[in-house]
């Protein structure tokens, strides 16, 4: 492939030139498995390159041995080389949720999940939208609603300043806390449900019996794009041990 301002041969489909220091990858989709991993590069609303990058876990070792560790981060930093290399505007990511950490370590890229069976053809589709509007107020000044009272103490806290950090989230207003609820889990638990058609979700948080209902508005103007905030709001609920997996 040559670069698609200047023609200099490129190494490998979708690389930034160094010579005339053009982007030649719009987007990057990364599909991430424990051992195989796909990045596709495109450029002009097509498919430009597909490169795969496999490794072989450690027989018998778990998560936190230093073996285990280690081959896991060189993994993930061929991957997040393969993508320094095309410098793309946007970074698509679905698969494994340890690889997918692993490898938002090592770059500075904003990731955006895509969910499916045909992640590239999803964001195919979606190439030529505009992208979602960030939002850069800080998580205190997004909150909003005559309710005042969290559910949870400080946990209950920790959730919803979760996902008011969310870069399309705009407000979250809490609701209510209905003490009427059964349930037999302790601690507190939250949960981002399915997207209305204006591309809002509501974030459940319980604590024992009781519920409290937030409405998140977020930057997503339809349901398919709320769709991929909750599924965002959802993976940093899980980081932060507020959801099972």
């Amino acid at each position: 492939m040559e670069c698609r301002q200047c023609a200099t041969p490129l190494d490998r489909p979708g690389d930034y030139c160094l010579v005339c220091h053009t982007a030649n990858a719009d987007a990057v989709v990364l599909e991430l498995g424990r051992e195989r991993a796909t990045v596709t590069c495109i450029a002009d609303e097509a498919v430009v390159g597909e490169r795969t990058i496999t490794t072989t876990p450690e027989d018998g070792a778990s998560d936190g041995d230093e073996a285990a560790v280690v081959e896991l981060r060189n993994f993930a930093g061929l991957i997040a080389d393969e993508v320094r290399r095309k410098r793309p505007d946007e970074v698509y990511v679905t698969g494994e949720r340890a690889v997918i950490d692993a490898v938002r370590g090592q770059l500075h890229n904003e990731f955006y999940r895509v969910e499916g069976e045909a992640p590239v053809q999803r964001v195919l589709d979606r190439q030529g939208e505009p992208a979602l509007e960030v939002v850069e107020a800080a998580p205190a000044e997004k909150l909003g609603g005559s309710h005042s009272t969290l559910i949870g103490g400080r946990a209950g806290q920790r959730a919803v300043q979760t996902v008011a950090g969310h870069p399309h989230v705009k407000k979250v207003i809490p609701g209510p806390i209905d003490a009427g609820g059964s349930g037999s889990r302790t601690g507190v638990r939250a949960k981002a449900t399915r997207a209305d058609a204006n591309g809002n979700v509501r974030v459940l948080i319980r604590d024992g019996s009781s519920v409290q209902e937030n409405r998140v508005v977020t930057t997503a103007g339809d349901r398919e794009l709320g769709e991929h905030v909750r599924a965002d709001l959802n993976e940093a609920l899980v980081e932060a041990e507020l959801q099972e997996e």
